[in-house]
């Protein structure tokens, strides 16, 4: 029997490189792989479904998915994941707490990212500011005028607006006509050194750590679709591209942590690695339904409350049954 020539889109990860490389191999399955930014990713796959299996935004699923017309259907495997207390830069000479938040307005790329959800999810739950509690400017990081990809129907206590014609929202909060900046990647370079813009926790990892330790969650930011007809016609698929996937990332940590000669262009990853696993356990970044059912309960509780799924999804009712348990030996 001949192998099905799929596309496979994904980022190019340390978690993703002994797929591309050929050291694991999808059961059944011959891949094309395309390895492209999340931008283009999830516009091509939610746009015009380019992709016979994708990494998706976990938000654009839950939305497409609480409507009934996705045209995927997720495997467990969550390729990336961020504490999002980075993701929030503030003019800091005018925010000086969270709380300063209330009444101001914020620039964002897309409502519904998932960066996003975690972001107004955080700012709520730990610090009372709610997404009516601020005027959301919407508008691109780099180019002007991006467009949300999905259409939304947001709660009508939401403010949201587009940024002025030709105008980025680091150029707006670079000259100070926003307050705050919300997004999965920072403003652009030249607002950066501007001595009034910073993140707004100024020592993020401590408040991350502090987050993970009252909470258990690690938040999601993406999982991985199979075209929905595919699984259909092949019920096996879904349980192979989660296995394989589960294997290059235990390839990845397993390079991660030998240091005889570091893997990562970085100083410290050791101690790196050290401090994750004693504050997260030993697979802190683990994939599989049941050793994050807190993270996926805390975040579709979220996207639903914020307006962005028609209704409360379970958990359950978003990955593919084949997931959910695998052979021992």
């Amino acid at each position: 029997m001949s192998k099905l020539q799929l596309s496979v889109a994904m980022g190019d990860y340390d978690r993703t490189r002994a797929l591309l490389d050929g050291r694991v191999l999808i059961d059944g399955v011959d891949p094309v792989y395309m390895t492209l930014n999340p931008e283009e990713m999830f516009f091509r796959a939610m746009r015009s479904q380019d992709f016979d299996i994708s990494e998706l935004s976990f938000s654009s699923y839950a939305v497409k998915t609480a409507k009934g017309d996705c045209p995927y259907v997720a495997v467990p495997v969550f390729l990336s994941r961020a504490f999002r207390h980075t993701s929030i830069y503030v003019r800091k000479d005018r925010i000086k707490k969270p709380e300063d938040l209330k009444g101001k307005r914020i620039g964002l790329p897309e409502y519904q990212l998932s960066a996003n959800v975690w972001a107004r999810a955080i700012l709520q739950d730990d610090y009372g500011v709610a997404p009516e509690d601020v005027t959301w400017v919407r508008g691109g990081i780099e180019t002007p005028g991006r467009p949300e990809k999905i259409a939304l129907q947001l709660p009508p206590g939401v403010k949201l607006e587009s940024a002025p014609e030709g105008v980025t929202i680091s150029d707006l909060l670079d000259r100070g006509d926003i307050d705050g900046f919300m997004a999965p990647r920072p403003p652009s370079t030249h607002v950066l050194t501007n001595p009034n813009v910073g993140w707004l926790f100024d020592d993020p990892t401590a408040v991350a750590k502090d987050y993970y330790r009252r909470t258990s969650v690690f938040p999601i930011m993406h999982v991985l679709g199979v075209r929905k007809t595919l699984a259909e016609r092949h019920p096996w698929l879904p349980g192979a591209v989660f296995k394989a996937f589960s294997q290059s990332k235990a390839a990845a940590l397993e390079a991660l942590s030998d240091t005889s000669a570091t893997k990562v262009t970085l100083p410290f990853v050791e101690e790196q690695l050290k401090a994750a696993r004693e504050t997260m356990g030993h697979d802190y970044w683990s994939y599989g339904v049941e050793k994050n059912r807190a993270t996926l309960e805390a975040f579709l509780h979220h996207h639903h409350a914020q307006g962005l799924s028609s209704r409360r999804l379970s958990v359950d009712e978003i990955f593919h049954p084949a997931t959910y348990e695998t052979y021992a030996i």
